[in-house]
């Protein structure tokens, strides 16, 4: 960084420095728990033996270190290729009609919550409103340290149990809504796509928004012929930035695919290998006849539901992470 020639490429530059600030934050970090522990021993040293407050004080103390400590670690063990990259989050609704779409909705809440919790920033690429009621899709970008390293914990169908506001007669409801997370790419992670194996159409805008929304044919939506992948972004303000958005994701999801089916090269993707990955529910949200939220890869359940719905979900994240190859 202190090369005459550093800031020559503002964008090789600028990713430099955000990978400089990362390490010097683990480091601090680092530092600062290292210190915490010090300053307990210290106080455990010169605690009187009938001093109550200092040992209520001490155990405070080391309840919140075996906290930070267990999350220190979880980020520490993010080092996969795509880990540190923000991440491209989209939710779709499965079967239950306007229950699942206003499930839907529902889970776009928790993860905007989680989100504000841990400083990320959340931006609205693409999103389409149910017939009655919620949304039937919706497609963010995620902007912060090790967001797709966390996020991808979450991939999977999200079932909810409860008590219809949809139906009449007050009967249970099962509902699914499917969440995929993919990792955007950096300069240096990007990949080539041959426009032979494009189709670009164009249609107009959707929804509330800007002036532009529904006067003209700014929206994008890009097929990836081989494999029949779809992308599409109309949230931006100008047909090339939401083509440069969609093409961004189509590259993503091409290569999170490529991961996942072991494949050496993009050109050997094909269609048959979309959707693979997909299985049955990771989690179940039961709002009656009981409450409960309970993740099926790790068996962490919790009664607290209105917590779970309002962002508290770093204990499914990470109990997933811990336990997994990540």
């Amino acid at each position: 960084m202190q090369e005459t020639e550093f800031w020559n490429d503002i964008k090789r530059a600028e990713e430099i420095t955000k990978e400089s600030k990362s390490l010097k934050d683990k480091l601090d970090r680092h530092n600062s728990l290292i210190s915490r522990v010090e300053d307990v021993e210290v106080l455990k040293d010169i605690m009187e033996e009938d001093d109550e407050s200092s040992a209520n004080e001490i155990i405070n103390e080391i309840k919140a270190l075996e906290k930070e400590v267990s999350e220190y670690k979880i980020e520490l063990l993010l080092s996969g290729e795509y880990d540190r990259n923000d991440a491209i989050l989209t939710l779709h609704t499965g079967v239950g009609g306007s229950d699942a779409n206003d499930w839907t909705e529902m889970l776009l809440r928790m993860y905007t919550r989680w989100c504000e919790k841990k400083g990320f920033k959340v931006e609205t690429l693409d999103i389409l409103d149910g017939d009655e009621a919620g949304i039937k899709s919706v497609t963010l970008k995620i902007k912060g340290e090790h967001a797709y390293g966390y996020l991808k914990a979450e991939k999977g169908i999200h079932r909810l149990v409860r008590i219809s506001p949809f139906n009449a007669n007050g009967k249970r409801q099962t509902s699914f809504a499917s969440l995929e997370v993919i990792p955007e790419l950096t300069k240096d992670q990007d990949i080539d796509i041959r426009p032979d194996d494009l189709r670009i159409d164009t249609f107009r805008s959707s929804g509330a928004g800007g002036q532009h929304v529904n006067k003209t044919e700014s929206a994008i939506r890009i097929t990836h012929i081989k494999t029949g992948i779809v992308v599409q972004c109309q949230n931006e303000r100008s047909q090339f930035q939401n083509k440069d958005t969609a093409m961004a994701m189509l590259k993503s999801k091409l290569i999170e695919l490529k991961e996942r089916a072991h494949k050496e090269k993009i050109e050997d993707l094909t269609g048959e290998l979309k959707d693979m990955g997909w299985g049955s529910q990771i989690r179940s949200y039961v709002f009656h006849p009981y409450s409960m939220v309970k993740d099926h890869r790790t068996n962490i359940e919790t009664s607290n539901v209105t917590a779970v719905m309002d962002g508290e979900i770093d204990m499914f994240i990470n109990g997933y992470l811990a336990t997994s190859k990540i």
